[in-house]
Formats: structure tokens, sequence, C-alpha cells
């Protein structure tokens, strides 16, 4: 009985004195395992959620996604010697704190610390990031990152966000707060829409700084057809293309117009009842589309957290220079028209969303965001896009970003929403303003002489 006690004793403190010997995991061994890129993926959709749970308005959602992605991008940027800060190179924007030279840091744990930092400032709901962030961070200590090193690197990430918070606390986001457009009743002018009849969003949105363009009429696009209801006419040959479409819409185009409808907000009528449903953003549509395609690639977290960078830029500038046109003209949607002087009872197959009718918003920002990627990720990139699966919305497959912008962009006219020429000159607009973002914006150094 003593000997086996005792032989137990022995052993105890023989795993003990190999477990002390061991030897802890290095930079490159605890880096490789937290420069995962499914950790910030997973960050980015506790964001999602968020925006969704918050009913942020799909550019008010672009702007929150570009915030938190820059400083993911830049407390990432020390990680890997091709690339480098966008100070300089956004608009007005500087460059970031460098961290203390001659310390390990673990610079992936910088990036989601920074990145979910920013997140929790610019949304509403903080208890979803207080019940996701503890177990997340502990996968860090998890893979090895040593307490100091794990201490430092979440300040350098709270470092990083500060500085962006401070960088978009001067966009005139909060100017524009508050700001109602006041209805004309003029004829061909917007006025709100069926069911909840809401007020025209964002009207100020033109004022918020933008990213890589120089202004928010850089890019203008044509004026838009003029209101003329004559038989023959351009504007009454479009709208009567809309008006057939909605009353032919095949299952097909059915199934296209809901896959892209991305309406945070949408009004639901039953009886006298009237209730909301949220969806996902067309921000975070393009953001999910960039995370099946890294996936499906193996990009590393470098690579993905560089996509999700550009093409935020790419949405949010597309949404500044289409929110400036929007509010320019002022275009009546089909609905009204349709509605006052063909058919009553005619209801498009999607709900019109709270806001002028020209540029089509998918359009503009569906296609800069497929400009930018189609830059980074490739020309003929196939992939199955089941993002909004779990709302019911179905799943879909490309041939490439190109063809699935495309798609997102003729899915308004099936929808009845707009009008054609919107829907062109949209994707004309967004081309240019993903051209530009490409242009502007570097972020490896080894490239920049190529583009």
């Amino acid at each position: 009985m003593k000997s086996s006690l005792r032989f137990g004793y022995l052993l105890a403190l023989l795993l003990v004195g190999i477990a002390g010997c061991r030897k802890p995991a290095s930079p490159a061994e605890y880096n490789a395992k937290a420069a995962n890129p499914e950790y910030y993926n997973a960050a980015l959709n506790k964001l999602t959620e968020v925006i969704i749970h918050d009913i942020f308005s799909p550019p008010v959602a672009s702007r929150i996604y570009s915030y938190a992605n820059l400083a993911g991008y830049e407390a990432l940027a020390p990680f890997d010697a091709q690339y480098e800060s966008l100070g300089g190179k956004l608009k007005r924007f500087q460059a970031s704190p460098k961290p203390e030279p001659g310390k390990e840091y673990c610079f992936p744990l910088a990036s989601t610390r920074a990145f979910l930092t920013v997140a929790r400032a610019l949304t509403f709901s903080v208890d979803f990031y207080d019940q996701f962030e503890k177990p997340f961070y502990e996968q860090y200590k998890k893979d090895g990152v040593p307490d100091e090193v794990y201490e430092r690197s979440m300040a350098y990430g709270e470092s990083i966000a500060k500085h962006v918070l401070d960088y978009g606390a001067k966009d005139n986001y909060k100017q524009t707060r508050g700001f109602k457009h006041t209805v004309t009743n003029e004829e061909g002018t917007w006025v709100p829409t069926p069911p909840a009849y809401m007020d025209a969003a964002e009207p100020q949105w033109n004022k918020i700084r933008c990213w890589a363009m120089d202004t928010c009429n850089q890019f203008r696009p044509p004026r838009p057809l003029p209101y003329n209801l004559t038989k023959g006419s351009p504007y009454e040959k479009e709208l009567d293309e809309v008006y057939q479409t909605g009353k032919n819409l095949d299952k097909q185009k059915q199934d296209i117009a809901y896959f892209w409808d991305d309406n945070s907000f949408v009004m639901n009528v039953a009886g006298h009842v009237m209730y909301a449903s949220k969806k996902m953003t067309p921000a975070g549509h393009w953001l999910a589309i960039i995370q099946t395609i890294t996936k499906k690639k193996k990009l590393d977290m470098m690579h993905t957290v560089e996509a999700y960078a550009l093409a935020s830029f790419a949405l949010s500038d597309g949404f500044i220079s289409c929110w400036d046109e929007k509010y320019r003209s002022k275009t009546i949607r089909p609905e009204t028209v349709i509605n006052k002087y063909i058919d009553p009872k005619w209801t498009p197959f999607l709900q019109t969303p709270p806001f002028p009718e020209y540029p089509s918003g998918h359009s503009v920002i569906s296609t800069a965001a497929a400009t930018v990627l189609t830059e980074l990720l490739g020309e003929n990139v196939a992939f199955t896009d089941s993002t909004e699966f779990k709302y019911g919305h179905g799943v879909r497959s490309f041939t490439s970003i190109r063809q699935a912008a495309d798609e997102a962009s003729i899915s308004r006219m099936y929808g009845g929403i707009h009008y054609r020429s919107a829907l062109v000159n949209g994707q004309i607009e967004g081309e240019k303003v993903g051209k530009w973002v490409i242009e502007k914006i570097h972020t490896r150094k080894a490239i920049v002489a190529n583009r």
C-alpha cells in the first residue's frame, strides 16, 4: 500500500516536471495558429448579426463595416512586410500608431481586437459582444500566446481602434442625424410609398466624408429620363417595362428578386396588423460573399482582411455617390406612378425601399464591390452563395463575381422598384467607383508600381 502511494506521488512529480520543462510556443507557432482567417470571419459575422438586430439602414451599415475593417486591416498590416498602413491613402486618414520596436506582438489578435472595439463603439446592442468576446479571446491563449504578448497585442489593437474612431468622428455623420427630406409633391418626384409610407432614408448622406473619391459627385451619372407619360416616350416605355415585368414574373425571376432583396427593414401587413422583418443589408451580403470566396480559395488572414477592407471602402463610396444623385434627381418610384395612372391594384414583388429611385443602389454598390473583388480575387471565380439561406432567401451559384453583381442589378427591376436606366447607369457609376478605389488605395508595397 505504502509503495503504491509512493509510486503515485513520484509519478505525479515526474508529470509536473515534464510539464514545467515543456517549451512555450514560439512567436512563429502561436502567430501561425492565431492568423486563422476563421477568427476574423467570426468577428465579422458577429458584427453582421448586431447590424441586423439594430436595423441600421444600408448606407449606415456600410459605414460601420468600413471603419471596423479599416481597424482590422491597420492592426494586421505590420504582420506582413508586403503590406502597409493606409495612412495618407484614405481621405484625410493619418498613419496609425506603430508597434513598439523590439517587442513581440500577436498581430492577428490585435486585428480582431481592433475590429471588435470599433464594432462595439458604432453599434447599439453591446450585450451581443459581451456574450461573444470572452470565449473568443480565450482561443488565442489556447493557441499559446504568452500573457505578456497577449496584453500588449490587445492594447495595440485598442490603440488602433481609438485612432480609427477618432478619424470616424470627423466624417460628418453626427451632423447629418435628424434631417428629413421635404416632399414637394411636384409631379414626377419621389413621395413615400406603401405600406408604411416611411420618411426618406439618409437625405444628407452625400455630406459624409468619402473614402477614396475626391467628392461625392465625382462619378455623377447622366440625368434620369425626363418624366413624361406620353405614350411611346422613353420614360413611358421604361415604366411599362416595369409594369409588364411585374405582371408576368416567373418563378426564376421571383427567386432572383427575393435573393437580392437585402432590405434591412421590411414592413409586413396582415389585416390590421403591421410588423417588421429584419434582414441583411447589401453591404453585409457582399462581405459574406467575400467570406465564401476566400474560404474556397483558402486565402490567408492578410489577404482576407485586405479584401474585406477594400470592398468595404468601395461599398461606402458607392453609397455616398449613389445617394448624392438620389436626392438631386428625386425620381418617383414606379409603384407610385403605376398605382396612380395605370393600375391601382398593382404591387411590386419587393417592398419599395424609402428613398428616391435613381440610380439603383444595388447596381452601384454591387458593381463597385465586384470591380474591386475581381481585381483582388480573379476574373472567373465560381462560387455558390448561401449567405441568406437562413433568412429563407435560397441559394444561388455564379460563374464569376461580376455575374453576381449583374444579377443583383437586374433583380431590382424584377422586384418592381427600379426602371432599367437606373440599373444601367448605376452599374456604370459603380464600376467607376470600384476602379477608383483600386487605383487610389494601395495596400501592398510590392504592387503599388503595377497599379
